[in-house]
């Protein structure tokens, strides 16, 4: 599928509102708020574009999103594209002076927003003359701000679509932040049926017969596309969980209660399911048909032992913000464990070297990728568009080495390999040694300077719950080390550390343990 294909004039809306001709009744949502049908979502959406509307939300304005997984989040989102305007789906786990900083940035015109996130915001409302009104998910009747029933309860459930091009802007993303400040991504209407057919039909097979739950929430490209956008493309149903990703057993309690047949999942969360005695026997997850990974690079080991655990093989995939989604995927049948794959039809790829001339198999390589889904720019940053967006090809920041079959090897961040001696030194392969001892749990390494001045690797180490620090455990993993590792590729020193800094898609934000 091309962006050609479609009809120049194009809503991203109509991912959901084709379902309204044969499958109308169909259960479209579930969650612990209830479930819907297409035609009960397509209602309220409507509800909320004429209440958009009467806002004065116009052509090209940004209406935010701050709210946990939930029915509203999905009925604003597809509202505010099919009256012509740009959403925005902020990250829950922010700190104020973020918020505050994409409010300005993207330029809010409305915020809808849930009650227990509010006083994150309410300090920094005043900053943000454009901001015009804020809309409460949650909230008590004679709250201070209009709450969201109120807000529609009143409006007729009948709207035209905007006459939208393919090509005009309908969401606007922010990164994940493992390198500073997030950036600003848009993305246009095409970018929709183009991610939703060549990653989640011709890759993974969706059907209109899948249930798909994503612990990656819907702020966030990977959990919007693969728990919202692949299913209701091809009339499947959605789980969604409002509660924390990152909690293992209600995880595995929403697959046994919800069945999904598709989970779209991260290497923690697969971490830290694998970390609880016998939970294939304690929940029930024969629904699952096919899981998926992305986020940061999957362990070989997690693999193993899900695979050996479920008997199912993990997906592991790479996409970016940049690009909306996957490019790139290990498929069923003809995975290799600890790759993150091969290109997906629709994109290419290339292994360049600080020059940008093509590398070799074997060499360690930027990974560059083009595809129609690819965005532009960053949002009000032209020195980091400049490094990013490289004509038709996109800088993506990650190394990789492809080998002779075809598959690549993620080697690191290209900000985070380390030259040692003269010599680049993964963190990635340091990280796998150290994590084959039993005692850890999780384990980072960063570039930390001597006291001459001289670029040397220092290793970061979470270990298993009841495991104490102690000069014999150092002494066993440094003798780990030692045995495996080139001696220019040894951890100089070895901290433990309870958690490594993560963002709230679980990527490792090695920048934070750099600053310590």
């Amino acid at each position: 599928m091309k962006a050609s294909d479609l009809p120049i004039d194009y809503n991203m809306c109509e991912i959901l509102e084709h379902n309204l001709e044969h499958r109308a009744d169909k259960t479209a949502l579930l969650s612990e708020h209830g479930t819907m049908t297409f035609r009960e979502v397509s209602n309220q959406v409507n509800q909320i574009g004429n209440a958009l509307t009467r806002l004065g939300v116009r052509f090209g304005e940004c209406v935010a999103i701050l709210c946990p997984d939930r029915p509203e989040w999905v009925t604003t989102f597809f509202a505010t594209t099919k009256i012509g305007g740009v959403v925005l789906g902020m990250n829950t786990l922010l700190t104020t002076e973020e918020y505050d900083y994409i409010l300005k940035d993207a330029r809010v015109r409305v915020l809808v927003i849930h009650d227990s996130l509010l006083e994150l915001v309410e300090p920094i409302l005043r900053n943000h003359n454009i901001l015009s009104k804020v809309i409460v998910i949650g909230a008590d009747e004679g709250a201070n701000y209009t709450t969201f029933n109120d807000w529609i309860d009143s409006e007729d459930n009948k709207l035209e679509f905007e006459r939208t091009h393919r090509d005009d802007f309908c969401s606007l993303h922010y990164s994940s932040g493992t390198t500073g400040m997030p950036k600003g991504v848009m993305h246009s209407h095409k970018d929709y049926p183009l991610i939703a057919q060549l990653s989640g039909v011709n890759l993974f097979g969706l059907t209109e017969n899948d249930r798909t739950f994503s612990v990656a929430k819907l702020f966030f490209v990977y959990g919007i596309g693969g728990n919202l956008i692949f299913p209701w493309y091809v009339g499947a149903s959605c789980v969604l969980n409002s509660g924390p990703p990152r909690q293992a057993a209600a995880v595995l309690k929403t697959i046994e209660t919800f069945k999904p047949t598709i989970f779209v999942c991260v290497p923690t969360v697969y971490g830290a399911i694998l970390s609880l005695p016998n939970f294939n026997e304690r929940y029930d997850i024969g629904s699952l048909r096919m899981c998926m990974s992305a986020g940061e690079p999957l362990p070989v080991g997690v693999w193993n032992d899900w695979k050996d655990t479920t008997g199912i093989e993990i997906l592991d995939t790479i996409g970016c913000t940049e690009t909306y989604h996957t490019f790139m995927a290990n498929r069923q049948g003809e995975v290799r464990p600890g790759s993150s794959g091969k290109p997906i039809a629709g994109y290419d790829v290339r292994l360049v070297d600080d020059e940008g001339k093509d590398v070799l198999d074997g060499v360690i390589g930027n990974l560059m990728v083009r595809g129609e889904s690819t965005a532009l720019f960053y949002l009000h940053q032209s020195e980091k568009t400049r490094h990013t967006f490289r004509g038709e090809w996109l800088f993506t920041g990650d190394q990789y080495l492809r080998d002779k079959d075809g598959f690549y090897w993620h080697q690191g961040r290209a900000d985070d390999m380390l030259k040692v001696g003269g010599l680049w030194v993964s963190p990635t392969e340091i990280e796998e040694v150290l994590k084959e001892h039993v005692s850890v749990a999780d384990c980072a390494v960063v570039g930390h300077y001597d006291n001459v001045g001289l670029l040397k690797p220092k290793a970061f180490v979470c270990l298993q719950d009841g495991v104490v620090p102690s000069d014999d455990l150092l002494g066993q993993l440094l003798k780990i080390c030692a045995k495996k590792l080139d001696a220019h590729k040894r951890p100089r020193w070895l901290e433990f550390i309870g958690n490594l800094p993560r963002t709230a898609t679980g990527k490792l934000q090695r920048f934070r343990l750099r600053e310590q």
